[in-house]
């Protein structure tokens, strides 16, 4: 068995100017980002945001039509890459005929150098699930435990999960959370979630990748990230715009009274306001709600390789108190 030595500095996805196209148009567009090896990172955007495709082409399962994708040092799908990334897709492929020990089993077989039963046994022992049932007579939640103790069994570097939990119960839903995260702090293994629902992604996850029309909306640290923006309340006097030295994400009135979303550019805000800090969902339900808003990078996510994509810089000053 061999056990995956974590180093600092080592990047686990990097892309610059990554574009995808369909017949029916671009799935991907310029996309320049990176994710830093270690990372419990959240991938999140609306449906037919591009997040399955950004999955696939990092499992090697496709070509980007342009730009180019790095994972861990070298080229998706390659000799020396395939081996250190599992990936499940949305639909959970298994063999309907076989029993959960002959799954795993086969998980062994083509893994010899890196399988670890045991780490794919426990997953399943939480829910009892006999190792003699067939895969057809399993539940859907109980197939998405045995398609994951495939994943976790293999000892990846990098764990790509497209929409992992939607099928899973709050009970087991949290069994599978605890043990991917323990997964990640015991093995510095590099966990990909993408997910649309955001309370879930709330405490679990630390980096987070927000993609929306094709293209990066928001990429690095949770933390900084959402330190990065202010929700400020306050009257609104006059005719001036007292944040017009400043990102605002959204805002709204009621009367004379101004609720926004701000990202401070370095300069005081005008006028007296009451500050708070958004919430994860707060500020990725606002950035959607406003394509138009310049993406944001922490230093980071930002490409080693020179990213071509459109953004509106790094990371400013903290939100005033």
């Amino acid at each position: 068995m061999t056990d995956f030595t974590f180093r600092p500095g080592l990047t686990a996805l990097e892309a610059v100017g990554l574009g995808v196209r369909h017949r029916r148009g671009w799935a991907l567009r310029d996309c320049s980002f990176r994710l830093p090896a270690g990372r419990v990172c959240a991938l999140v955007g609306p449906n037919g945001a591009g997040k399955s495709t950004l999955l696939s082409l990092a499992a090697g399962l496709r070509r980007p039509t342009e730009g180019s994708l790095t994972v861990l040092g070298g080229r998706p799908g390659d000799e020396g890459v395939l081996p250190r990334v599992a990936y499940l897709s949305q639909n959970k492929p298994l063999y309907p005929r076989f029993t959960v020990a002959e799954t795993l089993r086969m998980g062994r077989e083509l893994n010899p150098a890196s399988w670890d039963q045991a780490t794919a046994e426990a997953l399943l022992a939480d829910d009892g699930l006999p190792m003699g049932a067939r895969v057809a007579d399993l539940s859907g939640g109980q197939r998405t435990r045995v398609a994951l103790a495939l994943a976790l069994g293999k000892r990846p570097e990098l764990l790509l999960l497209d929409e992992p939990m939607a099928d899973l119960d709050p009970l087991s839903r949290h069994r599978t959370t605890t043990a991917l995260m323990t997964a990640a702090a015991e093995r510095s293994v590099t966990v990909v979630m993408a997910s649309h629902v955001l309370a879930e992604l709330d405490g679990i996850c630390d980096y987070l990748l927000l993609v929306a029309d094709g293209r990066v909306r928001l990429a690095g640290e949770v933390e900084d990230l959402v330190a990065a923006h202010s929700v400020l309340v306050g009257r609104c006097e006059g005719s001036d715009d007292p944040f017009a030295a400043h990102t605002v994400v959204e805002a709204r009135r009621t009367g004379r009274q101004l609720t926004a979303l701000i990202r401070p550019e370095g300069r005081p805000v005008l006028g007296s306001w009451q500050s708070a800090e958004p919430s994860l969902e707060e500020l990725l339900l606002a950035h959607l709600r406003s394509p138009g808003v310049p993406s944001l990078l922490t230093p980071s996510a930002e490409p080693r390789g020179g990213g071509r994509g459109a953004r509106g810089g790094s990371l400013p000053c903290p939100a005033p108190s």
